[in-house]
């Protein structure tokens, strides 16, 4: 049984911060979790320090976390940096995670943090993309990406916008290979980003915060066949900070909403083929973190899956066991993935419109779904929710993500 719980969460609105440095994003996330965990800096024994755009952007290659973390005010304690690309956060969580859990500290802080709107350097924010990839066999491992679309073209005078992140033609080629494969539709691709829009609403700290039909979606702007703008994830500026303690402190404190991590687990890609569903990477971490957890899919009640594009919800909703390889259209098509479904899945609007600041979109996925698991998610509660499942990849390598973690919460013993 696991030793470690989350005790305080706080996170920043996600937008456009072009007037916010990233110490400045990371200071409002960590007041937030700090004064959500009823503590001061002074009871912080560690940290970890999550970001992906600070050396690419602004020449600050090392030491990012010493640099934002000191200007908060931390001395003295051990700060250590994580950059796992869109998985950073997430892999931040997992290391101080086993740290707690090995005695090693009580009280550990993880912050996520990120910029990614220079509008002064837009060449340098999309070129900032290749660096979460293998960049010596990058044209390999891009042809073999892409090639899974091989076979399914798009309609004659289809436009593809000339300024994209190559992730997004990555995605796209992964829902060509869905659909010839499973017959996935792009109505059902484009359910979900409708159903994330409209999540989005009831979300304070969404990026974007108005609803979309199916039929709006569809109608986007295209980014590249099948994929239009709105089932793309923005470039979001933003910070979330996570206080993990374990029980024992916990329950010193007087902690009554501490949510526990039942189960948590990361891994890397491998040099599956693409028929070889069951060896993704993320089914791996999935089995995984249940194993540790001692539950199974149908005992998630709520899930945070990552939805750079709208098919990845699909896809990871396949790959996580909430349904059979092939039925993920069908899933979110049936409306069971909504809120008020049997499993609502980006209840917070999903990175496609929460927002998705790379380095701490992991991190910003626990702090819903602890929310949900306090039940203090308001319009966007999930009704007697006691397990919660997040998903967080990162990069890609061969016919995948680089990395994966995935961590299933379980509510507070009073909740």
């Amino acid at each position: 049984m696991s030793n470690v719980t989350i005790i305080g969460v706080g996170m920043t609105p996600l937008g456009k911060h072009l007037e916010k440095k990233v110490r400045h994003l990371a200071a409002e996330a960590i007041d937030a979790a700090l004064l959500d965990a009823g503590l001061t800096k002074d009871a912080i024994e560690a940290a970890w320090f999550c970001n992906t755009r600070q050396g690419a952007l602004e020449g600050q290659h090392g030491v990012r976390g010493q640099a934002s973390l000191r200007a908060y005010g931390f001395e003295g304690i051990a700060i250590f940096n994580t950059d796992n690309a869109c998985a950073s956060s997430s892999s931040g969580v997992i290391q101080a995670y086993a740290a707690v859990e090995a005695g090693l500290y009580d009280i550990a802080l993880v912050v996520g943090a990120e910029k990614m709107n220079y509008p002064e350097n837009r060449e340098g924010m999309f070129e900032a993309f290749k660096g979460s990839w293998d960049r010596e066999l990058a044209d390999s491992h891009i042809a073999s990406l892409l090639a899974l679309g091989e076979g399914l073209s798009p309609p004659p005078g289809t436009a593809e916008a000339a300024e994209r992140s190559v992730f997004m033609d990555i995605y796209a080629a992964q829902a060509r290979f869905h659909m010839k494969t499973f017959g996935t539709t792009a109505r059902q691709i484009a359910a979900v980003a409708a159903k994330n829009h409209n999540h989005s609403v009831l979300n304070p700290y969404a990026q974007y915060r108005f609803p979309m039909t199916v039929d709006e979606v569809l109608a986007d702007r295209m980014i590249i066949w099948p994929i239009t703008r709105s089932m793309c994830a923005p470039m979001s500026d933003g910070a979330c900070a996570i206080v993990i303690a374990s029980k024992r402190a916990a329950k010193r404190l007087g902690s009554k909403r501490a949510v526990g991590i039942a189960g948590i687990a990361a891994s890397s890609s491998s040099n599956r083929s693409g028929q070889e569903y069951d060896k993704h990477l993320t089914r791996v971490a999935a089995d995984r973190a249940y194993a540790m957890a001692g539950v199974g899919p149908g005992d998630i009640s709520v899930a945070e899956l990552h939805d750079a594009s709208a098919i990845a919800e699909i896809l990871h909703s396949e790959n996580v066991g909430f349904c059979a390889y092939g039925e993920g259209g069908a899933l979110v098509e049936s409306g069971a993935s909504q809120l008020g479904g049997r499993l609502p899945i980006n209840v917070s609007g999903g990175l496609l419109s929460k927002g998705h600041p790379i380095g701490a979109t992991g991190a910003i996925q626990l702090f819903e779904l602890v929310t949900q698991l306090r039940g203090e998610a308001r319009e966007r509660q999930v009704e007697g929710a006691r397990f919660a499942l997040a998903e967080n990849g990162g990069g890609f390598h061969g016919l995948e993500e680089a990395a994966c973690v995935v961590t299933i919460l379980e509510k507070p013993a009073n909740a």
